[in-house]
């Protein structure tokens, strides 16, 4: 009997108290005891985005709020700057390009992280921008952009900061209020340790003002209809229920370890992380390595045969590389549920693949590096 052992950016493991929740029976989401849920989920939620603005939960994968953020806030024509970094960063361009909002790049090479000076840059060549969209954490490189230096300068101005934090919320310090995000989106299978399904969207008060003025086509998306019923408890459209109360749940969790232990616990996973790979002789990939996945290059004659083996083999899932990365590099994910003993459970079964695909690998050296780390924590 085969065990698996989930460290990939998304999904992650799900705790058992929280997946226990969609065991109980299904609650009618037009009633009060469904709405006290909801309340208590929509205030739970204000914490972890560290925000005093509301945050809506939509049915959807964390790609459903990114347009949502799109056809809110823009009309046909209108002026953005993308900044990204990597596949989920390239996103938000592909998004904004089908509704023919005109893209401004200010884009890095994957790999590298998003410099806030050529956004300071293209805001000033470009006055009439509506809004900066970039990411925080970009998992298909591995790297974590300065989103506080980004919204220094971008709340001097009058465009809105719009930031994907699907994979990095609650796993990396983000402080949506303070550090000037007018908006943010989250998805619900990374940090918050659920099942696919659920999404998230906070405004500040300056993006919605940029909404009134929002003519790009909307109905399931259109945001001031969750905000309607976001003031009685409720959402607009039938909700994944089960999800919801699992969401209570992992909430309750985050709070109760408290979210500034969280960033520092995912931080030490990462250093253990990073020190494993470097015991193998690996290169970490990234400029700037972010604390929810940990990137490293390997040879691209067995790249996809690692993953493959180590899941097929050992029940251990890790990621590959995406689009021109594919087979280049490997990524463990240390966020939501994934502790200390995945992590040394996935670096004592990647010793092995990389000895059975014909790597010279000092046995049990990753492991102990990644040991010491953990135990200096």
């Amino acid at each position: 009997m085969k065990k698996h052992y989930l460290l990939t950016p998304g999904p992650t493991p799900i705790p058992p108290e929280v997946a226990l929740k969609e065991a109980l029976p299904i609650l009618h989401h037009r009633t009060g005891e469904f709405a006290a849920i909801y309340k208590d989920v929509a205030e739970g939620l204000k914490y972890v985005f560290q925000t005093k603005n509301e945050v809506y939960t939509v049915a959807g994968s964390g790609t459903a709020t990114m347009e949502i953020a799109v056809v809110n806030l823009l009309s046909a024509g209108d002026e953005i700057i993308v900044a990204g970094c990597g596949n989920f960063g390239d996103r938000w361009a592909k998004i904004a390009q089908s509704y023919g909002v005109k893209v401004i790049s200010a884009s890095a090479p994957w790999g590298n992280v998003v410099k806030p000076a050529e956004i300071e840059k293209a805001l000033k060549e470009n006055p009439n921008v509506k809004a900066v969209y970039t990411t925080f954490t970009e998992t298909s490189t591995g790297v974590v952009n300065d989103i506080k230096a980004i919204g220094d300068i971008v709340s001097k101005t009058n465009a809105v900061l719009v930031v994907d934090t699907i994979s990095g919320l609650v796993g990396q310090e983000f402080r949506t209020d303070e550090w000037k995000v007018d908006v943010a989106v989250s998805g619900s299978q990374k940090g918050f340790m659920l099942a696919p399904g659920l999404a998230f969207i906070t405004l500040s008060e300056k993006a919605w003002k940029l909404a009134e003025t929002s003519k790009l086509p909307k109905f399931y998306f259109d945001i001031k209809k969750y905000k309607k019923s976001y003031a009685t408890n409720e959402t607009p459209f039938t909700p994944p229920v089960t999800l919801i109360v699992s969401l209570q749940e992992s909430i309750r969790l985050i709070k109760e370890r408290g979210i500034e232990n969280l960033w520092n616990d995912y931080k030490l996973l990462a250093k253990a992380a990073r020190a494993g790979m470097k015991a193998l002789g690996l290169e970490l990939y990234g400029e700037v390595p972010c604390e929810v996945v940990t990137s490293a290059q390997v040879p691209e004659a067995i790249g996809g045969k690692i993953v493959k083996t180590l899941r097929e083999k050992y029940g251990v899932s890790i990621a590959g590389g995406q689009g021109d990365l594919k087979g280049k590099i490997i990524r463990f994910a240390h966020m939501g549920y994934i502790g200390k003993a995945d992590l040394l459970v996935g670096f004592a079964c990647l010793e092995m693949v990389l000895t059975e695909l014909g790597l010279n690998v000092e046995k049990g050296k990753a492991v102990a590096a990644a040991e010491t780390e953990l135990l200096r924590g």
